[in-house]
């Protein structure tokens, strides 16, 4: 009988200082996230130093609080996947040395993760992936059409020229006066009101899967200003609803276009972005006309960051045999195409 394979991922990219442990890529036996959003809430944003001196903090707790709920110890893990990047270089930091330490002191074989095939490999946490298929990823760095033929191989297809969704979303809540993180705030307000505000969609060039929201966030932003100094109120609902609208045609035509000219079975969806019901909502729809493509799309817990999918993402890569030594670095650029 074939030997299970017990993978312990840690993450701490951004904001989140995660551990999880899977078995044979796609069961969790594990999950623990330390969250430090609200140590970062009064900032409106993430604060660098202060995000790793958290993750210094919590992550022996977490990882310790992984092995526990999974009933295992460290000598009956096969390989340990940790987040090479991309993300907040001090923050990785903590999370590749402590892999590297634990790696060391207990000879476990270690394996260097790209974060958002990280965040692509959560859905086979949910269900098996069906070549060739496209993943679009959006998240607060990122908003990526990635073309996969085959596991642990990422063909970037499109990627934003500026402003990722979520950094677009953050950035519009914070002109409307609500909290970080924005995404949620937005999604919730746009469900309360109409998009009737009329702002514009970067489609760029005719045959460009890239995405571009500068001029969106932009477009959001004067037209308050402009309002502002005319006395005109205008409903924070309706332009939270006109900004995602926006967004979503974006996202979505662009992937029903790939989606057709690469001939895909399936679509995954991926990213903290992920998490927003607009997108989801319109995902679903999009595809119910589309029978013959698998659409899949995480939990919320699996969209924002967690290492169940570092683990996920690095049971792969070490039955294909990758490996890192011990001069594993953080690599806060890393492209997902050569890692």
């Amino acid at each position: 009988m074939e030997k299970d394979l017990i993978v312990l991922g840690i993450e701490t990219s951004c904001d989140e200082t995660a551990a999880s442990v899977i078995k044979n890529g796609t069961i969790i036996l594990s999950n623990v996230v330390a969250s430090q959003i609200e140590s970062h809430k009064r900032f409106g944003g993430v604060v660098p130093e202060l995000a790793s001196r958290h993750h210094v903090e919590q992550i022996t707790i977490v990882i310790e609080e992984a092995l526990k709920e999974a009933g295992l110890t460290l000598s009956e893990i096969d390989a340990i996947a940790v987040t090479e990047g991309p993300g907040l270089v001090g923050a990785l930091l903590v999370g590749v040395n402590a892999a590297k330490a634990i790696a060391y002191t207990n000879n476990i074989p270690l394996v260097n993760v790209h974060h958002i095939a990280g965040h692509i490999y959560a859905n086979r946490l949910i269900k098996e992936m069906t070549f060739p298929l496209i993943s679009l990823v959006v998240s607060g760095g990122h908003t990526e059409l990635v073309y996969m033929r085959e596991h642990g191989e990422f063909t970037v297809i499109g990627e934003t020229r500026d402003d990722a969704a979520g950094e677009a979303y953050d950035k519009v809540a914070r002109t409307l006066n609500l909290p970080y993180p924005g995404g949620p705030h937005i999604d919730r307000l746009a469900h309360e009101g109409k998009p009737t505000i009329d702002l514009p969609r970067a489609w760029l060039e005719e045959d460009s899967y890239d995405f571009s929201f500068s001029g969106l966030k932009s477009a959001v932003i004067n037209t308050l200003h402009n309002a502002n100094q005319k006395g005109i109120t205008i409903d924070s609902k309706d332009l939270a609803a006109s900004f995602q609208a926006s967004v979503i045609d974006v996202l979505v035509t662009k992937t029903i276009r790939a989606v057709k000219e690469y001939k895909v079975k399936q679509v995954l969806l991926s990213g903290g972005v992920a998490a927003n019901k607009g997108l989801r909502t319109a995902l679903e729809e999009a595809f119910n006309e589309m029978p013959d493509v698998d659409l899949v799309i995480p939990p919320l817990n699996l969209c924002t960051d967690n290492a169940a999918m570092i683990a996920a993402a690095g049971s792969v890569l070490f039955e294909r045999g990758k490996r890192s030594d011990l001069s594993l670095n953080a690599n806060p650029g890393l492209d997902i195409e050569h890692f």
